[in-house]
């Protein structure tokens, strides 16, 4: 039997929608992260960049567990003396919502040259609305359900 290699000609791109309302942040995150690698596609392969666009709404309204909203943070350097600048979790969501799932996907996703590749391909809205209606995206949940993910 052949191996075979995908070619970048042979990759064809979906989008997918999928709304945060309720779901929480990790699994979320979790999936996306598959989703935009290809890794539900049975020609995956790790150093092809295989996957699809994805759209994620309510970005505002994830729910996470525990003590997170408080105690997690995310930290962030200017390079310059006493430059180290700390959030919490609770304060990105109520300013900055579309960070903290961005900042989620990313860190699931492999550190090397295809990463920004991926993460070009994520759109995040705080509201239920966005303008990608043209690319006739499909609900992610019927993909997620198949992997019992969330």
């Amino acid at each position: 039997m052949k191996t075979y290699n995908v070619r970048k000609e042979d990759v064809k791109r979906d989008w997918y929608v999928i709304d945060a309302e309720g779901k929480t942040l990790g699994r979320l995150a979790t999936l996306v992260a598959n989703v935009l690698r290809g890794k539900h596609k049975p020609y995956f392969q790790q150093d092809v960049d295989c996957g699809d666009f994805v759209i994620v709404l309510n970005a505002d309204k994830i729910k996470v567990t525990g003590k997170k909203l408080t105690d997690k943070e995310y930290k962030k350097h200017t390079h310059s003396p006493g430059g180290l600048k700390t959030r919490t979790l609770e304060w990105m969501l109520q300013n900055k919502p579309e960070e903290v799932i961005e900042l989620a996907v990313e860190r699931m996703l492999p550190k090397n040259k295809l990463q920004k590749r991926f993460m070009k391909r994520l759109k995040v809205y705080t509201g239920s609305e966005h303008n990608h209606q043209a690319q006739n995206p499909k609900p992610l949940e019927d993909l997620a359900k198949l992997w019992k993910n969330l």
